[in-house]
């Protein structure tokens, strides 16, 4: 197996599980419960691990995207209800990277934020329109994995292992107040949300066909999706335990995504805190290319036109003119001046609400022998999927009064 081969899940990975989200509600939920919500952390990447090993055996096997099938399988009315769903909350969650990225290059620069959003959009189109599709991915995926300074950071602060280890079984945290304990459910509810978004199974299978994935490729795409989502899990939680260790004791909430910088800057310094803010802008980043394309790869394949980066931009001009759209909508919504981290929330909250829906036909689509043959979802795939999916169905109900009981995870 090509090691390179991995460099999708990696991407969709650290781009899924620390982009400007998990920056904020890692760092938040470390400061706020300790170690607590470590198993939130778990749960998803075995939900996402679920269902993107599905997204990646059904583009292997079909050999079409999820959202062509989707329409077969859903009827257009339904499909559209998805599809409208899904492009609502994959494009705020694009604005929020694309926020994120001009954060992160005030931080370095200090120019102004405005200005900075402008050359992230400008910079990651050049990318997207001149760079083949292995080589995005490889680009941001490789480039990202400085993160991995959060990780070692951990580890030079000695945190409690035994402690963190406790936090990865599910567990509610003794003595909350009626409101800290509603509080303790949103941010449960919220980083499952940003664990699961809808676009990393897109991004993820339509990657796959990108790369002309067949049944030989189920090996990789399993290693895959274990490689890739537990990295991007092994980061998230990194950066959720540094700020138990860090940030908890003292009372700060982590509110900026440069307050999560600063726990690599505490354990090594300016170099730490470096590598700790190019490692985000470049996850951030990777983000922001997967929640365009995802975009432009559903609208694209639901109505059934020539799509994907392995052809030429005018050899595919209607999804090209989509992710060109999408991008443009996305910094058109940072520059009305919303905030970054209202942004972050809204997207964790659209997607929640969205994820049945988008779960349920990739789940009916792998159970289904006529697309899948000898390949469709055995007893243990089927069992795991019911289950995530009774579970972001539970989330998704409970997402709004959460979100407006708590304003937001504030209390």
């Amino acid at each position: 197996m090509n090691p390179l081969e991995l460099t999708l899940g990696i991407m969709t990975a650290v781009g899924g599980f620390v982009d400007i989200s998990e920056l904020v509600f890692a760092a938040k939920a470390g400061s706020m419960f300790g170690y607590a919500l470590i198993w939130v952390f778990v749960l998803g990447t075995i939900g996402m691990s679920v269902f993107g090993e599905m997204s990646g055996r059904v583009a292997a096997i079909a050999r079409q995207p999820v959202f062509s099938l989707m329409r077969h399988r859903l009827g257009l009315k339904l499909g559209l209800i998805t599809l409208a769903g899904s492009l609502i909350s994959t494009l705020i969650t694009c604005a929020a990277e694309v926020g994120g990225m001009a954060l992160i290059l005030n931080y370095l620069t200090g120019l102004p934020y405005a200005l900075l959003a402008i050359a992230s959009v400008v910079a990651l189109m050049a990318s997207m329109w001149i760079l083949p599709f292995q080589w995005i991915e490889r680009t941001y995926g490789l480039l990202g994995l400085m993160m991995i300074v959060f990780a070692l950071a951990l580890v030079a602060i000695h945190p409690p292992w035994a402690m963190v280890a406790s936090g990865m079984i599910p567990q509610v945290p003794r003595g909350l107040s009626p409101k800290e304990l509603l509080t303790f459910s949103y941010f449960v509810v919220a980083i499952l949300s940003a664990v699961l978004f809808p676009y990393e199974s897109y991004f993820y299978s339509s990657g796959g066909i990108e790369e002309g994935w067949g049944p030989k490729d189920l090996l990789t795409n399993r290693v895959t999706c274990t490689v890739g989502f537990g990295l991007g899990s092994l980061l998230a939680i990194s950066i959720l335990a540094a700020s138990a260790q860090l940030f908890g004791p003292i009372n700060v909430s982590p509110e900026i995504p440069g307050s999560s910088a600063l726990e690599a800057a505490i354990p090594f310094g300016r170099g730490g805190l470096l590598l700790a803010l190019l490692g985000m802008l470049f996850a951030v980043a990777g983000a922001a290319v997967e929640t365009c394309m995802s975009n432009a790869y559903a609208v694209a394949q639901f109505f059934g036109w020539e799509w994907g980066r392995h052809v030429k931009p005018w050899d595919a001009p209607r999804f090209t003119l989509a992710w060109i759209a999408v991008m443009l909508l996305a910094l058109l919504i940072v520059l009305t001046g919303v905030d970054v981290m209202s942004l972050v929330e809204y997207a964790a909250l659209f997607s929640i609400i969205v994820l049945p829906l988008t779960y349920l036909p990739l789940m009916l689509l792998a159970n289904d022998r006529s697309y899948m043959r000898e390949h469709a979802n055995k007893w243990l795939a089927k069992g795991l999927g019911w289950l995530f999916f009774v579970i972001v169905t539970v989330a998704a109900i409970a997402a709004i009064p959460l979100y407006l009981l708590t304003s937001g995870g504030q209390g």
